[in-house]
């Protein structure tokens, strides 16, 4: 998850026994996961499930916001935002892992301009789950703090400019990181991971990587503080607006809203804890491995279905569409 990779501590290098040294190879292998026999074909069900699952769930709730105007509101946009930002994630990683977990050892080769792309892409979407996120808590606070001046606050403007910085935070951020893993040299090719990513990367090289690791470690603890500081921050204005209200209905709304974007972090964030704790511990690699797979599928899947459940918008766009399905097919 975005800097947590750079301390990858439990990895050991191959010897020049088990592996004689390439220098700038090309070609890089992967590890994948540890599946045999019926298991490779139900891992391989399963992960195929989940995909199309997040792919029509996420690409369904964008759509659905462009077509219906009433859901042309800055709680539905940045919605679309993070799901736009699942699909993106979630398609470079899940059919690089199905193929893999098909494949024999040696068959899973992966070139190395094609593996800082997906690394690229892999660590945009680890930051922007938090950016967006983010962006998110403030139009929450708004809402709920300073709802008078809700409209004249979160403006299309301000929506584009939250969009913009999340993005442009992350873009900022993860292009730092590879620019400095890019400029290194490699004489290892055998990665242990699913995919490609950052940490994976400069450990094949055999160059001095104190500077990847050092703005690796930066790296995760601005964005971890930024991104807790701001719930934290957030949620106890929120809670003191409902303290010192005295209105039901302000309280009905602020519980409503706001757990379902208290939620939806709470899973991003404890999935990605669950692999920094793994990290500390060399012998549960395989379950490591399952542990970052399920950061992607999880809050992928369930993101859209939390905030679908929860929103009266979407519940009525569907309720209308059901009715009157229901109409035309009436005799």
């Amino acid at each position: 998850m975005f800097g947590v990779e750079q301390f990858e501590s439990s990895i050991n290098f191959p010897s020049r026994s088990e592996e004689g040294f390439v220098y700038n190879s090309l070609t890089l292998q992967l590890e994948s996961l540890n599946v045999s026999g019926g298991s490779r074909y139900a891992a391989f069900l399963s992960i195929l499930l989940s995909f199309v699952f997040i792919i029509v769930a996420n690409v369904g709730v964008a759509v659905l916001v462009f077509l219906d105007k009433s859901l042309h509101q800055p709680m539905y946009l940045l919605l679309c935002s993070l799901s736009a930002n699942d699909v993106l994630g979630n398609s470079v990683v899940l059919p690089r892992v199905l193929l893999d977990v098909l494949r024999p050892p040696a068959d899973r080769l992966v070139g190395y301009y094609e593996c800082v792309l997906q690394a690229f892409i892999i660590h945009m979407f680890n930051t922007t789950c938090h950016t967006v996120l983010m962006a998110m808590a403030f139009d929450r606070y708004v809402a709920i703090g300073n709802p008078l001046r809700y409209s004249a606050i979160m403006t299309n403007r301000m929506v584009m400019k939250l969009t913009v910085g999340a993005w442009g935070a992350a873009l900022v951020l993860v292009g730092v990181l590879l620019g400095l893993t890019v400029r290194l040299s490699r004489c290892r090719t055998f990665m242990r991971s699913l995919y490609c990513n950052n940490a994976s990367l400069f450990l094949l090289s055999c160059e001095d990587v104190f500077i990847n690791n050092a703005y690796g470690l930066s790296f995760t603890v601005v964005l971890f503080t930024a991104s807790i500081g701001s719930m934290v921050v957030t949620y106890t204005k929120i809670t003191v607006v409902c303290l010192t209200s005295k209105s039901a209905t302000l309280n009905r709304r602020a519980l409503k809203t706001c757990s379902t974007h208290l939620l939806v972090y709470l899973i991003m964030f404890l999935s990605g804890m669950i692999i920094i704790i793994l990290q500390r511990f060399p012998q549960y690699a395989e379950e490591k491995k399952i542990a970052t797979l399920l950061f992607h599928i999880v809050p992928g899947a369930l993101n859209p279905v939390i905030y679908g459940m929860q929103s009266k918008e979407i519940q009525k766009y569907f309720s209308r569409t059901f009715y009157s399905n229901k109409v035309l097919m009436s005799p």
